[in-house]
């Protein structure tokens, strides 16, 4: 229960069932993606800057995510120190040659009002999708050239990311997205939508197969289509939903310690 000045409240309740899986693909040598499926925190990260320092700069990213797992619940401050601990993380990392880098996407339990939310973030060009009553939408945007500038330049070419030499100050894009029993997360890196339309995706995300033969048959369907980059594939599905209270969906919601504005989603 919670303490209200009007009164009590029950604690909302989701059950989920979640899986993943990552693989190299069948080009590269070595696997520099990383993630984590610990909730109330779901999280991939793309490494970038050779194999031992993609890899390290990936496992760090996600490894500032831990302190919050074995809770039902994360706050946006939370949520912020997270992702500031692994820009810094990802940065103190040396080496040679270019500095290493890191993607960041994911998706965190929060509680909006007594309504549980979705808490999503995003650095770079790795991916969160929700597939609702059938539909498969894109809820990030990707930080490269060609998403925001569209035939100027590579998909490959990041504008934003954890490390990476970069020189402005770390901003993630957020989003709060209202939680419906039957909903499914997908989490991933771009070697996934790179090599699978987001058709066969759908098709591989409907019906009640476990969650990790999910993640598991997308991955696969990448390296069938060349795998030629590795490859990671969460998936997290809403099993119950139940909550009590006044629901609140203002336009936008300002997570508190930070002037950028979460954009509040209410999708059909």
């Amino acid at each position: 229960m919670i303490d209200t000045p009007h009164g009590r409240l029950t604690e909302p309740r989701v059950e989920l069932r979640f899986g993943a899986r990552s693989d190299r693909g069948m080009v590269r040598l070595h696997n520099e993606d990383s993630y984590i499926t610990a909730p109330p925190c779901f999280v991939v990260a793309d490494g970038m800057g050779g194999h031992a320092r993609g890899q390290a700069a990936s496992q760090a990213a996600v490894e500032n995510f831990l302190s919050l797992t074995g809770h039902k619940w994360a706050t946006g401050e939370e949520v912020l120190a997270a992702i500031d601990g692994a820009s810094a993380a990802v940065s103190r990392l040396s080496g040679e040659g270019r500095p290493p880098g890191s993607t960041l996407a994911g998706v965190v339990l929060t509680l909006q009002a007594n309504q549980p939310r979705w808490l999503v973030f995003n650095i770079g060009d790795s991916r969160v999708y929700l597939l609702r009553k059938g539909e498969l939408t894109q809820i990030s945007e990707d930080h490269s050239v060609l998403w925001e500038r569209p035939g100027e330049g590579s998909r490959n070419v990041i504008t934003r990311a954890l490390g990476a030499g970069m020189v402005k100050p770390l901003v993630a894009d957020q989003w709060l997205l209202s939680i419906h029993k039957g909903d499914q997360i997908l989490i991933c890196s771009d070697g996934l939508y790179s090599e699978v339309t987001e058709f066969l995706m759908t098709a591989l995300l409907l019906g009640d197969a476990d969650p990790r033969d999910k993640a598991a048959a997308l991955v696969d369907a990448a390296k069938r289509a060349g795998g030629r980059d590795n490859v990671t594939a969460v998936v997290v599905v809403v099993d119950t939903v139940d909550a009590d209270g006044v629901d609140s969906d203002p336009d936008e919601e300002t997570i508190p310690g930070n002037d950028d504005t979460v954009q509040d989603l209410e999708m059909p």
